[in-house]
């Protein structure tokens, strides 16, 4: 059974760091075995169907990201229907999508959204299940906002996580 996913890498052509074209990006995933693959946008957003788990498509993708850019690339893999329950859960819905992101991670969450949480601001914080969703009324660039999970996960904004839910949706 093929199974839609969404991939996405942290720390692809953001700031100068991590150069990787979209268009590897998409071949690589066709080497892997997995179909009808779009990426969007330009800093490491890919849909794709694959009959492999979810962690058998992060493993996968890492590993053939590792040989092509010869470091390591982190990558968190979620269901087409998670990145739109993603969307649904945004514990901010009263707040502009582009000043909403959801910070993917693959490790436990801290039981406290502010556990070791340093630069706090206008800035709201609230767990969600494999996420931490923050608001940033004031926008990221003046944030000071520091959360130890970043470090390991990836954040989107939610107007990217709802394209991306919906064109994983649609393949």
């Amino acid at each position: 059974m093929m199974t839609s996913y969404v991939a996405l890498l942290r720390a692809v052509n953001v700031g100068g760091t991590g150069k990787l074209a979209m268009a590897d990006l998409k071949s690589l995933c066709e080497a892997a075995g997995f179909t009808n693959v779009r990426t969007y946008i330009a800093s490491g957003n890919v849909v794709f169907r694959s009959g492999g788990t979810e962690d058998q498509v992060r493993l996968d993708l890492a590993a053939r990201l590792h040989v092509h850019a010869g470091h390591e690339i982190r990558v968190l893999v979620r269901e087409a229907a998670d990145m739109a329950a993603v969307v649904k859960r945004n514990p901010f819905q009263e707040m502009p999508p582009n000043q909403v992101v959801a910070l993917f991670v693959d490790r436990p969450l801290p039981a406290d959204p502010l556990a070791g949480v340093t630069g706090l601001g206008t800035e709201r914080v609230s767990l969600g299940q494999r996420e931490i969703f923050v608001a940033y009324p004031d926008g990221m660039a003046r944030s000071r906002l520091r959360i130890p999970a970043e470090t390991e996960g990836t954040a989107r904004n939610m107007n990217t996580i709802a394209k991306l839910a919906g064109m994983a949706g649609a393949i």
